[in-house]
């Protein structure tokens, strides 16, 4: 089955509600590249990467679907590896359609809903303002911190653990991505425990002195569960062949 990128960006910025959500400025959520009118092919990875679209390009994708997209570095240059992959997406009749926060923050498709219900809980309320929404998650539990940590390895991948939290985890605060700032504002809400991607030298010493687990899992692999599961849903209810690129930083 195929469907006009149209129809599809239609649909796409709909369901992760594109217009309201707000972002990054370099994000620019969305179709960023039309090189196709067709969709019946969809590659979703995380990053728009050079790796990406050479692997969707060879497995036949009409569509890359990513987290983060081709412009973060904002307004430059096309020249080098920028000017590399646009020609290569337009020789290949490749379009980029990019959902960060957007993606960020879905109810049921976003990361940070995917990394909740990977560990076996349940949402209940946000946490990590951001322009006046919340850009994370809260869930409670009642499980030790190796239990935890334990769960984690099983879901998301290896992750390190800072700081110096209870034994036993209660409140959780799960934020995708590069979040480590939040660690101070999740200690002082009262939580026990807080995952996130990646984080700066200084949110260690705050984990510490705060009494807070902070949790590291990788940017990266934080950021999976939303692309995945948006294909999943394109493939189950529009009859598109989907399919999900891996390309790990290790970060």
């Amino acid at each position: 089955m195929s469907l006009p990128l149209s129809e599809l960006t239609r649909h796409l910025d709909t369901l992760l509600r594109v217009a309201e959500i707000p972002d990054e400025l370099n994000a620019i959520n969305g179709l960023q590249l039309e090189a196709s009118t067709e969709i019946s092919t969809l590659a979703c990875a995380v990053d728009a990467s050079e790796a990406a679209i050479d692997e969707a390009t060879r497995r036949g994708a009409q569509l890359l679907l990513v987290h983060h997209g081709l412009f973060w570095a904002g307004n430059r240059p096309v020249v080098g590896p920028h000017a590399r992959k646009l020609k290569k997406c337009f020789a290949a009749g490749l379009s980029t359609y990019s959902a960060h926060a957007p993606l960020d923050v879905h109810p049921e498709l976003g990361n940070n809903a995917g990394i909740v219900r990977a560990l076996g809980l349940a949402p209940d309320g946000g946490f990590g303002r951001y322009q006046g929404m919340d850009i994370g998650l809260a869930a409670s539990c009642d499980l030790s911190f190796a239990e935890l940590l334990e769960r984690l390895r099983g879901s998301v991948g290896e992750v390190r653990a800072f700081g110096a939290g209870p034994e036993r985890i209660r409140r959780l605060a799960v934020v995708s991505g590069g979040a480590g700032g939040y660690a101070a504002k999740a200690a002082r809400a009262g939580f026990d425990a807080f995952l996130t991607g990646e984080a700066a030298h200084y949110t260690a010493i705050d984990a510490e002195e705060l009494g807070i687990h902070l949790l590291l899992a990788g940017h990266y692999r934080t950021e999976t569960f939303g692309v995945k599961a948006l294909g999943e849903r394109l493939a189950s209810e529009l009859g598109l062949t989907t399919f999900f690129i891996e390309h790990d930083t290790g970060l």
